[in-house]
């Protein structure tokens, strides 16, 4: 592998960003809609937005992507980042892509002032709990989820 670069998402990147964004929904086992897609990337290149996106790189070729949120907290005085979404190709996978997304999230939510980054996985995804294990503490809450449909 060529050196590895994250970078933030740029109005260029759309045709490396969706194979990674479609590749995380076929993981995922969901197809968004479209408008989902498209208001997702406009709001990461939104600078009014507190959305962003980043990817990682293996020289001319996007193998990561990671999205992340600041938003208030009940608990906290500052805001806190919400790692939405993180996908690394199945080929690139334990080759350290994950965490240097990781870290990029945390560095971008630690400059923007915020308190901590928190994240969630499914509790079958065991080779990203392999990960999270190592880079952060498991926070011991079970999410429930309610849908408006």
């Amino acid at each position: 592998m060529s050196a590895m670069q994250i970078l933030a998402l740029r109005s260029g990147d759309r045709d490396a960003w969706m194979p990674l964004w479609r590749g995380y929904q076929t993981f995922y086992e969901v197809d968004l809609p479209e408008v989902v897609t498209d208001t997702l990337w406009s709001r990461m290149l939104n600078a009014r937005e507190p959305v962003f996106g980043a990817l990682a790189w293996n020289g001319e070729t996007a193998v990561g992507l990671v999205h992340f949120l600041y938003h208030r907290n009940t608990w906290t005085v500052g805001d806190v980042c919400y790692l939405n979404d993180l996908f690394a190709l199945p080929e690139m996978r334990g080759k350290g892509i994950g965490r240097a997304l990781i870290n990029h999230c945390c560095t971008a939510a630690k400059d923007a002032g915020c308190e901590s980054v928190y994240w969630h996985t499914h509790e079958t995804n065991s080779t990203a709990q392999a990960l999270y294990n190592k880079v952060a503490r498991r926070s011991g809450f079970i999410q429930y989820a309610r849908s408006f449909d």
